[in-house]
């Protein structure tokens, strides 16, 4: 497992096309759009996404989306069907247990398959152009939405130590399920 430092850059700007979907880098014209798909109980609970989330906090996400990108930590991808308005986002993550993946879905565009597919593109990106030989998702196992969406994306369990912590001021306990290069 390579770390940010050691692993090729980005590239600038990502497009990526599959499963009726179009992954795209965020941009200005968004930032009306991520309050929205953003600012959201599940999203605050379940996430690490600020909330409440509303203008000043789109554009701090969309100024640290770029920020991660140029350091060659992560990738934040807008999740759109036809490459225009955003329906959620699709990050991924160079960490020191792996290459992890996360998204998030705004709650009006939910029960699509939207995460499952743009999970299973962005891992495909993973596999192809950045060489990693396993993407992983970490998930709390009382999030059902999520582990269905892991399922539905073609990810198992791994046998691992859950990863606990503290944030927005509860616990939580997360296991970590992977999908290998095929």
């Amino acid at each position: 497992m390579s770390s940010a430092a050691s692993a090729p850059p980005f590239p600038d700007r990502i497009e990526l096309a599959g499963e009726g979907l179009v992954l795209r880098d965020w941009a200005e014209a968004d930032l009306a759009a991520m309050p929205e798909l953003f600012d959201h109980p599940d999203i605050a609970y379940w996430t690490p996404i600020v909330s409440p989330f509303d203008e000043a906090a789109a554009r701090a996400r969309l100024d640290r989306a770029r920020q991660l990108r140029a350091e060659g930590t992560a990738i934040l991808l807008a999740v759109t069907v036809d490459g225009r308005a955003p329906l959620g986002e699709v990050m991924l993550r160079r960490a020191p247990e792996g290459t992890e993946l996360g998204y998030a879905i705004g709650p009006a565009h939910r029960g699509q398959g939207l995460a499952a597919r743009a999970v299973r593109v962005m891992a495909g990106y993973a596999f192809d152009r950045l060489g990693a030989a396993e993407v992983i998702l970490e998930l709390e196992p009382e999030n059902a939405a999520s582990v269905a969406v892991a399922t539905r994306a073609g990810f198992h369990l791994l046998d691992v130590p859950l990863i606990t912590g503290e944030e927005k001021g509860r616990p939580y306990a997360l296991q970590t399920w992977g999908r290998s290069r095929p």
